[in-house]
């Protein structure tokens, strides 16, 4: 148990009723999961206020309750702390309640819009590689060392974060590597977290259905950086022309990337095929299995952090070229008849035509390329005409098909893909609703030699439609299928 004064540090309080000399259990921002003796924080949040849940807290037990609105009613006994933002208290208390387990390690967060997963988790790859305890918190898992733990969010909730970073003091853990999402900057997910450094990869459209203009999504990943303190160091990738704008009112020390520009790092891509790239970093040539210049980018900005973290250079180059790819990300099988199936998590437009002109800048030219991609539900609707242009315009064939449905008609979510293909392009697209049918279609229309393209879910086992998710793995899917093919 812990003084609720002690977990209230830091926090900016407007009012308090009651003592926070108290002792509580620990902290609950959902009511259901309120015990004797917790202290329950009210969140509002996008479609529930956790202000509606306070008598329910109380009566589960709470003894404190943390909220930007005093009830109008206060119960003896409870102790009422008025804040200004929820979100942020929750985020400070959390890490006070774990004794700032942040501070305790070398914790490098990565924002942008592609490329998070990969650089962060190929961070936690070399970093093992080089013989350090390492942590890991990513879209696809969280990583204490060895040890494995289930995620569902890119970023967690703050709870989730500091009790996996006291887990990483307690295994001794020396660096951490963690994605930061635009949901968690802007919900304050990351308040009361001490970053030793912080990774700008690219800026494109997402998630506007979320942040509603371009530049609210700009903006909530610049704060990252606004808020970075001045021992840390702050990467940007300088081609990309929010590169800079990033980190213009940073107090931590700047560091830029590039392939096309001067910068602080440097990259040269010699050669691209299938099987992986030759790169020139600082005058010293690298065979990765990674394909792809936007594989170059994350190579140089991993490359980059290393140093920077003290990892002698040509150890770094060495460790980089054993580097395995990403689940999910440009994952790729070759069947007996030479036809190459590709899964990549590409779900926003910027993403699709990297992964699609990668694939075209390596093909001959007599080799079809045959997509199948479609579009969340529930998402950002902006992207969906855009994607369909993408995928009819860059592929020999496009199928367009479910991706996580959600609460939406797939047939809809199509119809809106389809609006953004021009009309030379019609007779390259098809719509299977189906997805396993879709995939099995492109598998059908494959010949010796072409290339398919499943777009958008990547890593993810499961799809989503109207509340349940089933299993799903696009790439166990298209793998069998071609097998099976084979035979």
């Amino acid at each position: 148990m812990k003084l609720l004064k002690d977990i209230l540090y830091g926090v900016r309080l407007s009012a308090v009723s009651g003592s926070t000399s108290v002792m509580v259990n620990s902290i609950c921002f959902d009511s259901r999961a309120v015990a004797i003796d917790d202290v329950f924080v009210a969140i509002r949040g996008t479609v529930v206020d956790g202000h509606d849940y306070i008598d329910k807290a109380i009566s589960s037990g709470a003894k404190a309750i943390v909220c930007e609105v005093l009830p109008d009613v206060l119960v003896n006994e409870i102790t009422y702390v008025e804040v200004s933002n929820g979100h942020t208290a929750l985020a400070i208390m959390a890490a006070n309640y774990h004794d700032n387990p942040s501070k305790n390690l070398k914790l490098i967060g990565v924002t942008g819009t592609n490329g998070k997963t990969t650089v962060s988790s190929l961070l936690y790859q070399l970093f093992r590689k080089a013989g350090y305890k390492v942590g890991l918190l990513s879209t696809i898992k969280i990583m204490v060392d060895r040890t494995e733990y289930p995620t569902s969010h890119t970023t967690p909730d703050p709870l989730k974060i500091n009790e996996h970073l006291k887990l990483m003091n307690d295994e001794g853990v020396e660096f951490c590597f963690m994605e930061v999402s635009s949901h968690g900057i802007d919900q304050k997910r990351t308040e009361g977290l001490v970053f030793e450094g912080g990774i700008f990869t690219n800026l494109s459209h997402d998630h506007l259905d979320y942040h509603k203009t371009f530049a609210a999504y700009r903006d909530t990943k610049k704060s990252f950086f606004d808020h970075l303190q001045k021992h840390a160091f702050a990467i940007t990738n300088i081609d990309d022309k929010n590169g800079l704008v990033m980190v213009q009112n940073t107090k931590a020390r700047k560091y830029t990337y590039a392939l096309k520009s001067y910068a602080d790092y440097r990259a040269q891509v010699l050669e691209d095929q299938f099987h992986g790239q030759l790169l020139k970093i600082e005058n010293n040539e690298l065979w990765t299995r990674l394909i792809g210049n936007f594989n170059a980018y994350n190579m140089l900005a991993i490359y980059a952090t290393a140093d920077l973290l003290g990892l002698d250079k040509f150890e770094t180059l060495r460790l980089l070229s054993e580097l395995e790819n990403v689940d999910g990300r440009f994952q790729y099988y070759i069947s007996n008849e030479k036809i190459t199936a590709i899964v990549d998590y590409a779900h926003t437009p910027d993403a699709l035509k990297n992964v699609l002109k990668t694939i075209n800048a390596l093909r001959t030219g007599n080799e079809s390329v045959i997509t199948v991609v479609g579009c969340g539900g529930d998402r950002d609707k902006s992207k969906r005409s855009v994607m369909g242009h993408i995928a009819s315009e860059l592929s020999s064939k496009a199928i367009f098909t479910s991706d996580n449905p959600r609460s939406e008609s797939p047939t809809v979510i199509i119809e809106e893909m389809e609006a953004g293909v021009e009309p030379q392009n019609i007779k390259k697209t098809l719509a299977v609703e189906n997805r396993k049918q879709a995939i099995k279609t492109a598998c059908q229309l494959a010949t010796t030699n072409d290339i398919i393209l499943v777009a958008g879910k990547g890593h993810e086992t499961y799809q989503e439609t109207n509340g349940k998710r089933i299993d799903f793995d696009d790439f166990k899917i298209v793998k069998e299928l071609l097998i099976s093919m084979d035979k």
